[in-house]
């Protein structure tokens, strides 16, 4: 699908941008893929990734810049929106800006792809916006509804939005590996709660989840892969099994466990091999045959949290892929 077509992607500087550009220049012969974000100098940096390769552009610009974005949009097929402000407590320290970013650069991009003919937005989405205890995930549930009802805002024009939701992405920049392997240095292991669990994934798991959603999607569904977890002090025993854990206490707006899935989406979602699917609750699409396809409705009650999965990550098998990745842990 995404052969000989234009990518354009929001915030594409950061840890999924710089996954996903490699990967989908090797996989599909694309005409262009532009990265659209507001730092120069990440830009900067990335662009010496790509010296030599004029399918890749670059374009300075924010998603709060209505304007910007219709301007970047020329001539582009498909979008990836990963641009966002994520990190919790930089967001309930200041809830005005991550409001900006996260609702009104979500309707921005809504309007500006339907008014630009974009055949199909994927926006990128987090375990923190089922059940939200934080303003971070509380304006990424906002954003997924925006995204989803885009799907109405588009009319008869062929414009679909869909969605992506996953956790904690391993090695990622301000995650919680590459801090505690900064921290080993120390001897010392600052742990927020010896409960804790949470959704492991990789970057590239997650660039394939946004290339299915493309391939896949109908628009309004939410896609949700079927990813193991690990207790928070097993990441700390992967990263150092002679470090001392010290239990700190849950941060501000933090959550215990984290979950994907709510009951209250449990009626609306489906199953399928690796991966769930929810489908729009709006103009009865969850009833939808093109949506469902093969799917298994879920049983009433259904949880996907990090607590009660079915599959868990051993501290062996993380201790592996850390030694493997040790490059790119903290970079990506």
């Amino acid at each position: 699908m995404l052969s000989n077509s234009t990518i354009l992607i929001t915030g594409g500087t950061g840890s999924f941008g710089n996954t996903f550009v490699p990967m989908t220049l090797k996989k599909y012969n694309l005409r262009k893929i532009i990265i659209y974000s507001r730092d120069e100098m990440k830009q900067w940096e990335m662009a010496k990734k790509f010296q030599g390769d004029n399918r890749v552009r670059f374009f300075i610009g924010d998603v709060r810049d209505r304007d910007r974005l219709y301007r970047a949009l020329n001539g582009v097929d498909y979008v990836v929106h990963a641009a966002a402000t994520k990190i919790v407590p930089t967001a309930e320290y200041n809830p005005f800006e991550c409001i900006k970013t996260n609702i009104y650069g979500a309707m921005n991009l809504i309007d500006a792809c339907i008014d630009k003919g974009i055949k199909r937005c994927v926006a990128l989405s987090t375990d923190k916006a089922s059940q939200p205890v934080n303003l971070y995930g509380a304006t990424k549930l906002c954003s997924d509804k925006l995204f989803i009802a885009g799907n109405s805002y588009a009319g008869g024009k062929t414009t679909r939005f869909s969605i992506v939701r996953y956790g904690n992405v391993m090695g990622s920049r301000g995650s919680v590996i590459p801090f505690f392997i900064e921290q080993a240095k120390t001897g010392i292991l600052t742990v927020t709660d010896d409960r804790m669990t949470r959704f492991m994934i990789s970057l590239e798991q997650g660039v394939e989840l946004v290339w299915h959603a493309f391939d896949d999607m109908e628009g309004g569904e939410i896609y949700v892969k079927k990813i193991p977890s690990m207790k928070l002090t097993d990441i700390a025993r992967a990263v150092s099994d002679t470090a001392e854990q010290k239990i700190i206490g849950i941060r501000p707006g933090e959550k215990l466990h984290e979950q994907m899935i709510g009951i209250e989406d449990a009626p609306f979602t489906y199953e399928y091999s690796d991966h769930f699917k929810i489908l729009p609750q709006i103009h009865e699409w969850s009833k939808d045959p093109l949506r469902i396809k093969d799917g298994k409705l879920v049983p009433e009650g259904f949880i996907y949290s990090s607590d009660n999965n079915s599959e868990w990550m051993t501290v062996e098998k993380l201790n592996l892929w850390i030694n493997n990745n040790k490059s790119k842990v903290g970079n990506i």
